[in-house]
């Protein structure tokens, strides 16, 4: 069942593909990069109806005021600055550890339960965006950095512990693949 699983994706992208269209484009968009100050109005008024939302495009013609004459950079023009060098590299290394760290790999289970551990690491990510993206203004990145890392820490001394009582204690292999549901949580909350 594992075509199944993965045309899902497939299947809601293209869902997405044919409603898109019908969306307004962002009203932000519209005004600070085509400068298209009735579409935006339109858009706004399309997003949120007969409401006032003059306060919005107000805010939005004060940060087109700030941004006067700063250039707007494409993906390509972005990487070849070298300012943002150690941005990025933290931002790969960070991406690249979690993707290549093999924690799945660790908890040595049974090959039948290895597809259901994947797609709790698929759910663990999901659980983590949706939880980060609530409190990050709430908290602050720096709390939510050093609170990550310090999770993770904790967790990583868990799993050590059950790893290494797992050839005694059958079901502590259990509770190492949720400690590594944590850990991808308490990675994506944090770092």
């Amino acid at each position: 069942m594992w075509n199944v699983l993965l045309s899902f994706s497939g299947l809601v992208a293209l869902i997405q593909l044919v409603f898109l269209p019908f969306f307004p484009e962002s009203p932000p968009y519209l005004l600070l990069q085509k400068e298209d100050k009735a579409g935006c109005l339109k858009a706004m008024k399309q997003l949120w109806g007969e409401q006032n939302y003059h306060t919005d495009f107000d805010d939005l013609m004060k940060e087109k005021a700030l941004t006067k004459g700063t250039k707007i950079m494409n993906v390509l023009e972005v990487l070849r600055e070298r300012s943002v060098y150690p941005q990025l590299c933290t931002m790969l290394l960070l991406l690249l550890s979690l993707q290549l760290c093999g924690l799945s790999a660790t908890a040595n289970l049974q090959e039948s339960i290895i597809p259901y551990v994947s797609l709790g690491v698929s759910i663990s990510e999901l659980i983590s965006i949706i939880f980060c993206s609530s409190i990050i203004d709430r908290f602050g990145r720096r709390v939510l950095l050093c609170g990550g890392y310090s999770l993770m820490a904790l967790i990583l001394v868990l799993l050590e512990t059950s790893l290494l009582l797992s050839d005694q204690f059958l079901w502590l292999r259990y509770c190492s693949v949720i400690l590594i549901f944590l850990f991808i949580i308490a990675y994506g909350i944090g770092p």
